[in-house]
């Protein structure tokens, strides 16, 4: 996806980075054995702890807080400068070109299913089962291709070109690829697939949402349309997110939501209907009072990774990344899950299930008894689970705790991941808590409550 660096620049950097101060970082949680222990936030890629940095912004900011595009004042005038700034700095942050776009939404969800709403009514659209459902399920009002799970980056692209090749002169058509999976960590060939679906006649959207945490994102450079991803997971804050790319289906498309800030002029008509022109600017999907704090937190956070340094962090983190694999590797009951095998690039995120364990009952061990936070379950990525576990499509499996024993089967996984914040010793804290679960066992008991694993309060530790 990019250039790799130096190989002598990339172990000094990842030798002398240290992790980006996070909120959290001195919380302390109660063992279930007793006493109590630093919490281990190894669930980055559900929500990145916010940045320091993002934190004390947005405090510093919070006293001028005041309405934007609306009010004379001057703090209206100094928020919505502060909104419009935070644009052009997200469009930095992607490297957008000229005539590009950036939207602030809710989250990457809220970003293409916008996309899904302004994409021409006779659409065709093409997704990877590998996807996160926010990625899969937006496009109910198209016509959707879904495409097998490959099994190489190569077979990524050659799949794609199959399939677009077979609708060539058909109308408008779009692909939605993520950049880094959600469940495996690896890295997708992005340029490749753009080159593909351009090649094609075809459009295409990334899912950064767990790439733009890890690495440098230019939508120019990898020549993609549209690139979206959320704050929650970029060390800001929840509730705030972005759609940034070509301007067209954004400009043509009926506003995502009809409201004030959305129209230019509204005027009622003879009939006593009304007639309104929306605005052709970023604001048409941005109705209603904007989230000021949301866009600027982001703004900040996008600064914050940028003057860290991506080739600094991404080095950093991929000595965590091997720390976990070797770890992971000694402890033969455990297995990775991988598309690409096992050589593939990768982010800080890691799902694995480990034999004679429900994948829920290990995940609350490690939270109860050693003060890390995982997830297990499907990752809103029910058919990659579903491929990458073996399992067929009318197997049961949910996104929580099955009413299953602590040993048996069960259709999910654990997942770990990190990023900027994470500390050597939650890693390693991490590693020798799955090497003892898996030898030594629980010990505690756990029963499921409310769909999820939970120690029994009723009993005593295992024997």
């Amino acid at each position: 996806m990019s250039a790799c660096p130096n190989t002598a620049d990339t172990i000094t950097a990842a030798a002398t980075a240290e992790p980006l101060p996070v909120l959290g970082r001195d919380v302390t949680v109660p063992l279930v054995t007793g006493g109590e222990v630093t919490y281990a936030a190894l669930d980055y890629a559900a929500s990145a702890p916010a940045l320091q940095r993002v934190w004390d912004d947005v405090a510093a900011y919070a006293p001028y807080y005041g309405s934007v595009h609306r009010g004379a004042g001057y703090l209206s005038q100094l928020s919505t400068d502060l909104f419009e700034n935070s644009r052009r700095t997200v469009a930095e942050f992607l490297g957008c070109r000229p005539d590009d776009q950036v939207v602030f939404t809710r989250s990457t969800t809220d970003s293409l299913n916008l996309l899904a709403a302004v994409a021409p009514a006779d659409c065709q659209v093409f997704v990877f089962e590998t996807e996160h459902h926010a990625s899969l399920l937006p496009w109910r009002d198209a016509q959707v291709t879904y495409l097998d799970a490959p099994r190489s980056p190569a077979e990524a692209v050659s799949t794609l070109e199959r399939a677009l090749d077979v609708r060539a002169g058909r109308g408008p058509a779009l692909v939605c690829v993520t950049g880094a999976s959600n469940v495996t960590g690896e890295l997708w060939p992005v340029r490749e697939l753009a080159a593909a679906a351009h090649a094609r006649g075809a459009r295409i959207v990334l899912d950064a949402a767990q790439l733009a945490p890890h690495h440098a994102v230019d939508i120019a450079g990898l020549d993609v349309d549209w690139v979206a991803f959320s704050g929650h997971k970029l060390y800001a804050p929840f509730g705030s997110g972005v759609l940034a790319g070509r301007a067209d289906w954004l400009r043509a498309g009926e506003p995502y939501l009809a409201g004030g800030g959305a129209s230019r002029r509204v005027a009622r008509r003879a009939d006593g209907g009304v007639d309104v022109d929306w605005h052709t600017t970023a604001a048409r999907h941005e109705a209603g009072s904007p989230n000021v704090i949301g866009a600027y937190a982001i703004a900040s956070a996008c600064t914050a990774l940028t003057e860290a340094g991506f080739d600094a962090l991404a080095a950093r983190e991929q000595r965590l990344v091997r720390r976990v694999r070797e770890g992971l590797a000694e402890v033969p009951e455990v297995r990775v899950l991988s598309l690409f095998g096992d050589d593939a690039p990768r982010v800080g995120v890691l799902s694995f299930v480990v034999e004679g364990w429900n994948s829920s009952h290990f995940a609350a061990a490690l939270s109860a008894e050693y003060g890390i936070g995982v997830r297990d379950g499907l990752f809103c990525a029910h058919p990659l689970l579903r491929t990458l576990l073996g399992s067929g499509p009318q197997e049961p499996g949910e996104c929580g705790a099955p009413e299953a024993g602590p040993g048996e089967r069960s259709l999910n996984a654990i997942r770990v991941s990190f990023g900027a914040g994470t500390p050597d010793e939650h890693v390693e804290r991490f590693v020798r808590a799955v090497k003892e679960l898996v030898s030594d066992g629980a010990r505690w008991n756990y029963r499921t409550e409310d769909g999820r694993c939970v120690p029994d309060r009723e009993t005593t530790a295992v024997a």
